[in-house]
């Protein structure tokens, strides 16, 4: 590899990372792989924009798509960014990155199109990452530390949605409740109490 190459490679580098939002994106994919929308709506920006964005960063090799079923998944390119910024981003600090980032953009987003001005769930989505975030919408109205007997859980979630078999399977089938075996009494989890201080 020719000097010219290398500095026209570490120029395209420092390029790319030239802009406030594509600093951010780095940060937010080295926290997790995530799709054009799931950055648009945690920048605020448009799908073209957070898209535009991306381009300038895969040409610098710094970012990767692959594909997951309707959906492009993009994640970053550590190695790559490790040769050539090492001493300037080390991997521990690329998280910080997006320390500004209002990542319940997109919470807000979901819930502005899946429930009414009274917070009632008007429709599922089909997506299970959206569907998490109605989930976290109702568990909020459970209090930490009490135990629910059925029929209590089922009149905090009609509050919500008449489904309320549904919502009571979904919270404990991904773990934000608990329940005792042959329909005893129901419970917030750890991560039931994670999931409130997100909202």
């Amino acid at each position: 590899m020719t000097a010219t190459h290398d500095s026209e490679t570490l120029l395209a580098f420092f390029k790319a990372l030239a802009d406030p939002n594509r600093l951010r994106i780095v940060g937010l994919l080295a926290q997790e792989s995530r799709t054009v929308a799931d950055l648009a709506a945690a920048l605020g920006t448009s799908n073209g924009t957070a898209s535009h964005h991306l381009k300038r960063l895969a040409a610098a090799g710094l970012v990767e798509a692959r594909p997951e079923g309707y959906y492009r998944f993009y994640s970053l390119r550590e190695e790559a960014l490790h040769e050539m910024a090492a001493r300037l981003l080390g991997p521990e600090k690329l998280p910080r990155l997006a320390d500004d980032v209002d990542l319940g953009a997109f919470d807000r987003k979901v819930l502005g199109t899946f429930t009414d001005r009274s917070g009632r769930i008007t429709a599922f989505p089909s997506q299970q990452k959206k569907f998490l975030v109605l989930l976290r919408h109702v568990v909020a109205a459970f209090e930490p530390g009490r135990r629910y007997p059925e029929p209590a859980v089922n009149a905090v979630l009609e509050r919500y949605h008449e489904d309320t078999a549904r919502l009571r399977r979904a919270l404990v089938d991904h773990g934000f409740m608990a329940r005792e075996g042959g329909g005893g009494a129901y419970w917030l989890t750890d991560e039931g109490s994670a999931a409130q201080k997100h909202i």
